[in-house]
């Protein structure tokens, strides 16, 4: 959620206080349960819906489609991410209403939600106050797309510049391609026959949500040996607005074979050996995923960097 007057505030609401585990390497603490925020009488200017639903095809979460329902007044903004059109869709708030998702789950969300007006080939959607975004690499146009309508454009453009973001504005036109047979095949391909790492992101106070999210993001479609978040003697760090976050691994019992390096001069940094480290200090004037995908094409070619493109719905 986010307050409009001044500088946001960005809150994580669950149903249960207990730390949230995103994509396998990073906990995440809410700050609030639904009943706490609600008897709070704190009231959201923008709600955030990400993929919430363990499968597509079990029902979003009642608990949640309950909060979001209640807490939508129609004068606040709701923004879907994703897969996050399931719950989305599920509280009947986007009947009749544009809505997007992962090109790959269009069809199978379409089926299931038919009441949704489900559009594909664009990046974000925007009805009055509801927008939602195609796969998740796209939450980046959807989040610009908010500011805009709260900030006004010269915010937006402010925002867009330092994120790097490699458009001179809002890329709206998308091309939805699902991942298919090809891209799995190669997928399991590279699985099986190539080097699978053991990568680690070292997390520090005051750490970019966004150069976070993209290394994780984009990293774990590659299908590494494994991939975690690691921090300094074990100890949560707050990031750069506000959200408390801990590691998923220990340097002193886990191996890593490639440390991403987010926060630049980390002092602190350990000393290790046999590790590969990319220090996100030398490329501050790059947008984060393409540092990650290049990166990704060094280790196993453009082809497979095109598959992992694909995963993100990113083009």
């Amino acid at each position: 959620l986010f307050n409009a007057t001044g500088k946001a505030n960005v809150y994580v609401v669950s149903q249960k206080k207990s730390p949230i585990l995103l994509i396998n390497s990073l906990f995440i603490l809410p700050h609030f349960t639904f009943s706490e925020i609600d008897s709070l009488h704190i009231a959201a200017d923008v709600i955030v819906i990400p993929n919430i639903t363990a499968h597509l095809m079990a029902p979003p979460d009642s608990a949640a489609v309950g909060w979001i329902k209640r807490n939508y007044t129609g004068t606040n903004i709701i923004l879907s991410v994703c897969d996050g059109s399931a719950t989305a869709a599920a509280t009947g708030i986007y009947d009749g209403r544009l809505l997007t998702t992962h090109a790959t789950d269009y069809a199978k969300l379409k089926k299931r939600f038919p009441k949704a007006h489900w559009v594909k080939d664009v990046s974000v959607t925007e009805s009055g106050n509801l927008f939602s975004t195609a796969g998740v690499s796209n939450a980046v146009e959807g989040s610009l797309a908010v500011i805009k309508k709260l900030f006004g454009e010269q915010t937006m453009q402010a925002v867009l510049a330092d994120i790097n973001y490699p458009h001179k504005d809002i890329k709206l036109n998308h091309k939805s391609d699902v991942v298919g047979a090809g891209t799995i095949a190669k997928i399991v391909s590279k699985k099986l026959f190539r080097k699978n790492l053991k990568i680690g992101v070292l997390l520090s106070d005051s750490v970019n949500e966004l150069e976070l999210a993209s290394v994780l993001d984009t990293y774990v479609r590659t299908f590494p040996k494994s991939i975690n978040t690691v921090s300094i003697n074990g100890k949560n760090i707050l990031s750069k607005y506000g959200l408390t976050m801990c590691a998923t691994a220990d340097f002193r019992q886990d191996q890593i074979d490639e440390l991403h390096v987010l926060v630049p001069g980390n002092s602190k940094q350990p000393a290790l050996t046999n590790v590969f480290i990319i220090n996100y200090s030398e490329t501050k004037k790059q947008y984060p995923i393409n540092v990650c995908l290049d990166r990704i094409a060094v280790l196993y070619g453009n082809n497979f960097k095109n598959c992992v493109k694909l995963t993100l719905d990113y083009n």
